[in-house]
């Protein structure tokens, strides 16, 4: 079992970045699949990116691509989200998950374990 914490939200002007991070418990962190996925109010629980175990592959959500990049230190049990070119439509509640499926996966059912949650709150 892992249980994840997520930091580094805020609140940002729109073009502004922020990086998330999601601290891990376990000595296991390395065998998971990490993907973030992110709530706006009113909205389904969306996916974001994720990446594989080593941290060689990512996999990332079209409105996200290009502006969104996930990274991992498997030494220090932390993966995180660094955010670019934000927009007021990126506005939500970002929470990181942990999978043991075989691959990254977008899909949420996939995710095992679910840390709490941190606001991002982009204004335009």
């Amino acid at each position: 079992q892992v249980q994840l914490v997520e930091s580094g939200g805020g609140l940002v002007q729109a073009g502004g970045s922020l990086r998330l991070s999601c601290a891990a418990s376990g000595r296991t962190f390395y065998t998971y699949i990490m993907g973030w996925f992110r709530q706006a109010p009113g909205k389904e629980r969306e996916f974001v990116g994720a990446i594989s175990r080593t941290g060689g592959s990512t996999y990332y959500a079209d409105s996200v691509k290009g502006r969104f990049t996930i990274s991992r230190d498997n030494a220090k049990n932390t993966v995180f989200l660094q955010t670019t070119s934000l927009k007021p439509e990126d506005t939500a509640v970002y929470y990181c998950a942990a999978s043991t499926y075989y691959s990254p996966s977008p899909v949420r059912s996939n995710y095992e374990y679910w840390g709490q949650g941190t606001q991002v709150t982009v204004s335009s």
